[in-house]
């Protein structure tokens, strides 16, 4: 059974109506892998000014974005069960939810899911490594119990 600490930062201005500790430790600990050993993360909750300057600092990107992932890899003759750090901007992730018509929990779901395999090397640099992640995730979310995040969730039976 694997361990984990899960450091949580809230810097959101409007710290009402975010997922609890134990939703994002539950999300979490259904994407690392099972062991005896324990594992370390941490997630900060940010508004959009700090998630535009982490992804101007480290993306070169000058816009607020809905997760920034940070890895860590220790040098080989330190032994730590830091995995790395999450940074989720609330507002992207709320806007996002309401703009794909998903339901808000799965989104920040899916976000911390998608950030944790980050993590652990999972990258979308490719069609195929895009692919295997997404194909990851789905399973992992359906686990559960939320609906697929690629599946286009506005009603199609009009169609």
């Amino acid at each position: 059974m694997s361990f984990i600490i899960l450091d949580l930062q809230i810097a959101c201005s409007m710290p009402q109506g975010l997922p609890k500790k134990s939703n994002f430790l539950r999300w979490v600990s259904a994407v690392l892998p099972k062991c005896n050993q324990k594992k370390e993360i941490t997630i900060r909750l940010v508004d959009e000014k700090e998630s535009r300057a982490l992804n101007w600092m480290f993306c070169k990107k000058n816009q607020p974005t809905n997760i920034l992932s940070f890895p860590f890899t220790a040098p080989s003759y330190i032994k730590t069960p830091l995995l790395g750090d999450l940074v989720i901007c609330r507002q992207i992730v709320e806007l996002e939810a309401l703009s794909q018509n998903k339901p808000l929990e799965a989104h920040w779901a899916h976000m911390t899911i998608h950030g944790s395999l980050h993590l652990l090397g999972y990258d979308h640099s490719s069609q195929y490594t895009a692919e295997e992640m997404e194909k990851l995730e789905t399973k992992i979310i359906i686990l559960l119990g939320y609906t697929d995040p690629y599946i286009d969730n506005i009603d199609q039976s009009v169609y």
